[in-house]
């Protein structure tokens, strides 16, 4: 991988570079005018992995650098500072470090750090060993905390000793509100806060009013994360029937639903190829029966999917619905989706938000509806 180089007079024509990528990809689409949501050029992930190198007596943060003609071979390269990583990340890398350097239980064998943070300053700090963790590393990483003001948990193989809590609270500023996202270690969030916050607007404004309505219809979520989305949109409909299949996801999700009051979602641990089957009737069961499928009247699906995109049965699936919100993490696989679900929809909005300044990544949105004529 290449490590992102930031450099701030430069974002303009990097996200110049990306509009017009996307503009051309998706041509054939014919989409209306692309919007585009501007990340803070940087300092904007809130979560960061780094693998610790030990030379003699220093240790220090690292990435490596893969070649690209031969993948087999990489470069070490020493980070003190990372400015793709949150102010917060950058405050604790060296102080972090110093600490370990100075304690032989803290830095023994330490091979990785991994760090998640909020908007606030919140900060959970998993430190990851490859040897057994006792009562010592304990009480010596328990001082730690309080000297840096973190939380840590502490993982080697078949150990995770969570000293004070497993999670974080994110605080996301959408449309006037404040919502509260419980984000627990080694689960997927959204690295990006300030991008999320603008992803979660775009996505409240375009299910507004489903279909020039005033009568609420349903909603249906698939990968629906820790409720990431569901919490935000929950208020534009009269119900939401949420999936997802990891297990601390919608543990997560549930305790999300509750510290916001939202009262008409609910969140079903099944995948979204289960739940297609459920919906046709061709897969039943206790889980399939606590949905209650025959109550809602789905008017919108929100699809979330990871990088691979959607097979051509799911897409099948969306284009039963009067409107598609996708998101996508990958444009190549999102211009094969929309190949499928153009034929019975036409793109009505189409954004970029800036996930990750400085990188090749494109995080898009995209506004289906169904074609009427």
């Amino acid at each position: 991988m290449a490590i992102p180089v930031v450099d701030p007079e430069r974002y303009a024509e990097q996200l110049a570079a990306k509009r017009d990528y996307l503009e051309s990809t998706f041509a054939a689409f014919k989409p209306p005018t692309l919007e585009v949501f501007e990340s803070p050029p940087g300092y904007y992930r809130q979560r960061c992995e780094f693998r610790i190198w030990h030379e003699e007596d220093d240790l220090f943060y690292a990435m490596f650098e893969v070649d690209p003609e031969n993948p087999k071979n990489k470069r070490v390269i020493r980070l003190d500072q990372y400015a793709v990583a949150s102010e917060r990340i950058n405050q604790l890398m060296p102080q972090l470090r110093e600490a370990c350097l100075r304690c032989d239980e803290l830095r023994r064998r330490l091979f990785q750090v991994e760090f998640l943070t909020t908007l606030s300053g919140e900060a959970l700090v998993t430190l990851i060993y490859h040897r057994p963790l006792g009562d010592e590393w304990e009480r010596k990483a328990r001082a730690l905390e309080a000297e840096l003001g973190i939380m840590i948990i502490g993982r080697s193989r078949k150990q995770r000793i969570v000293l004070t809590r497993d999670h974080v609270w994110e605080r996301l500023e959408v449309d006037g509100r404040t919502l509260h996202y419980q984000q627990v270690e080694n689960s997927f969030t959204q690295p990006n806060a300030h991008i999320c916050q603008e992803m979660l607007s775009w996505a409240r404004e375009v299910t507004a009013g489903q279909q020039g309505s005033d009568v609420k219809k349903d909603l249906v979520e698939l990968y629906c994360g820790n409720g990431n989305f569901t919490i935000a949109l929950a208020d534009n409909f009269r119900r939401v029937l949420a999936t997802e299949i990891s297990r601390t996801s919608v543990a997560s999700a549930n305790v999300n639903l509750e510290a916001n009051g939202v009262t008409n979602a609910q969140i079903g641990r099944m995948s979204a190829e289960e739940f297609s089957l459920a919906l046709k009737g061709e897969k039943a069961g206790r889980r399939v029966a606590e949905m209650a499928l025959e109550e809602y009247d789905f008017s919108t699906v929100l699809v979330d999917p990871p990088r691979a995109g959607l097979d051509e049965q799911s897409c099948e699936q969306l284009s039963e619905y009067a409107q598609i919100v996708y998101i996508s993490c990958n444009p190549a696989t999102l211009a094969e989706n929309l190949d499928i679900l153009t034929k019975t929809h036409r793109v009505e909005r189409f954004a970029l938000f800036d996930q990750f300044p400085f990188t090749d990544h494109c995080e898009c949105g995209v506004l289906l509806k169904r074609c009427t004529d």
